[in-house]
């Protein structure tokens, strides 16, 4: 009878561990699942000196597109040499072993050169920023070309496509699309630009167009899906500032001003019934308030600060956590720009650390987990009394622009040259 009591204790305890790593094992699209750059995951910080176990490294070639990972698999968009032409290219890792599993052509890539940008020892790299996002067994990806592609994620197959500047006469921006798609109950959305069609939903399923809205030209920024007073909707930069429709017929609920130059690349943050947005090229941040009365919206400007300096987000978004903002808050100041701690209700800057540059920031276990442009790995105590800094390591070379991205405990990083698997599961019962 005791062993088996015993072995029905294991069996459950097993079953369990199973079901709570299935609940956190795909982080599906950019800034993950919750598209706010959160992990539930447990993950260990106790590293030994030379940094946290390396699964496996694979060759990734330009870009800046972050990896999404589901159904065994890590998918990111490379520009590689494809039947005798550099093109933009989706690949499906292993996500175990870092092999390639299979590898889908996009189309011819030409890139204008703003992706060269970097300190003089850690530059180039220009590529696709778009991040695929991955489910119900299949891949969408945005080219930078505004091409929507529907992938069968086993194989890599085409699905279906939508050419958003031939069948809707889309308008680019100048670098080209930067967006990722994004999935929200049955529907993929992305940017379009241009007259009716600043934003498109599709049905996931089909590829049909299901609505559009907007009159202005697109941003950089990918849209963030989000629930404010108890409406779900989607909130997406326009040129004329921030727009949030409804997610079930594309119906303007409220906007809030916010000045376009050159670029706006950093996506909304939403906190509740708060929203911060930001941009480079002297824009700044400015913080919304969102209210609702009846059927109908309102956004109040909470505060605004201008300049690139002191709270200005190029294109790295920060991640909200306990009322405090965490991320790179610079412009241009490759491998020296600050990582730096806001008070989300005031702009008030509580700390910064110089030394990271234009890379990008997740959370995970209370902690921030940050990836420096130059491939260093910091974890910080997600606190605003001080910097305080847990650990460190140098895991990838090349130039970082893309996000981290959490997996069933592995962390997934790639650079302009190469992509890395790390182990954060060592140690658990240690965790800090």
């Amino acid at each position: 009878m005791v062993n088996l009591i015993r072995l029905a204790t294991c069996c459950c305890t097993g079953l369990f561990t199973l079901w709570n790593q299935g609940l956190a094992a795909d982080w599906n699209e950019y800034r993950g699942p919750a598209n706010n750059g959160i992990s539930e995951e447990k993950v260990s910080y106790q590293w030994p000196v030379q940094g946290p176990k390396i699964l496996w490294k694979s060759q990734a070639s330009n870009g800046f597109s972050s990896f999404s990972i589901a159904q065994g698999k890590a998918f990111t968009l490379i520009s590689a040499m494809r039947e005798g032409a550099l093109q933009e290219v989706c690949v499906a890792y292993d996500a175990a072993s870092g092999k390639e599993v299979w590898s889908a052509p996009l189309g011819v890539a030409k890139y204008q050169g703003g992706g060269d940008d970097g300190r003089k020892d850690n530059n180039g790299g220009d590529g696709p920023r778009s991040t695929p996002v991955v489910e119900s067994g299949r891949v969408y990806v945005y080219s930078s070309d505004m091409v929507l592609s529907c992938l069968d994620a086993s194989t890599g197959k085409v699905q279906w496509t939508q050419d958003i500047l031939k069948a809707f006469q889309g308008q680019n921006i100048s670098w080209k699309n930067a967006t990722s798609p994004v999935i929200d109950g049955n529907l993929v959305f992305v940017g379009g630009g241009g007259a009716g069609q600043s934003l498109l939903a599709f049905a996931k399923a089909t590829g049909k167009l299901v609505w559009q809205t907007g009159e202005e030209k697109m941003t950089h920024a990918t849209p963030v899906p989000a629930t404010i007073e108890g409406v779900r909707q989607i909130v997406f930069f326009m040129q004329s500032g921030l727009v949030s429709v409804s997610r079930e017929d594309g119906k303007v609920l409220w906007k809030f001003p916010f000045r376009f130059n050159v670029s706006t690349a950093a996506s909304p943050v939403v906190a509740g019934n708060m929203v911060y947005c930001s941009a480079g090229y002297g824009v700044g941040a400015a913080l919304a308030k969102i209210t609702k009365s009846g059927s109908s919206f309102s956004a109040e400007e909470v505060w605004r600060l201008t300049g690139n300096k002191p709270v200005a987000n190029h294109w790295s978004t920060p991640i909200y956590h306990n009322g405090h903002l965490y991320g790179m808050f610079s412009f241009k100041e490759y491998g020296e720009g600050p990582l730096k701690c806001v008070e989300l209700a005031t702009g008030k800057v509580k700390w910064e650390q110089p030394g990271f540059g234009s890379g990008n920031v997740i959370a995970a276990s209370g902690k921030i987990i940050a990836l420096s442009d130059d491939g260093r790995l910091v974890i910080v105590e997600a606190t605003p009394a001080g910097y305080k800094e847990l650990a460190q390591a140098k895991v990838v070379g090349g130039k970082c622009w893309s996000t981290p991205s959490l997996s069933g405990g592995k962390l997934f990083v790639r650079s302009t040259k190469e992509a890395v698997c790390l182990d954060l599961t060592s140690s658990l019962s240690q965790v800090r």
